[in-house]
């Protein structure tokens, strides 16, 4: 290979070597950038006294159980005063 054709090369070679590091330089500020938003924002969630997932879950189904059983006890009151009423 002549000397005219090495240096080129080695140029592109360094060039390639260069766009490489500055990809991996990018991706580990893109890395760090998302690690310090999402610590912000669970910070932020935490200090405001919100509820988990899991805990918003929970009530919503306490709460639709709650309400079968009142529709329950309404139906079986309405039936008692029926009952009440047609005798009394």
């Amino acid at each position: 290979m002549t000397e005219e054709k090495r240096i080129p090369n080695a140029f592109l070679d360094d060039i390639a070597k260069l766009a490489a590091g500055a990809a991996g330089l990018a991706q580990g500020a893109r890395q760090e950038a998302e690690v310090l938003i999402k610590s912000r924002i669970e910070r932020f969630a935490a200090s405001r006294d919100w509820v988990s997932r899991e805990e918003f879950d929970a009530v919503r189904e306490m709460a639709i159980l709650a309400l079968d059983e009142n529709k329950k006890l309404v139906a079986r009151i309405e039936a008692l005063e029926a009952k009440a009423s047609s005798t009394g």
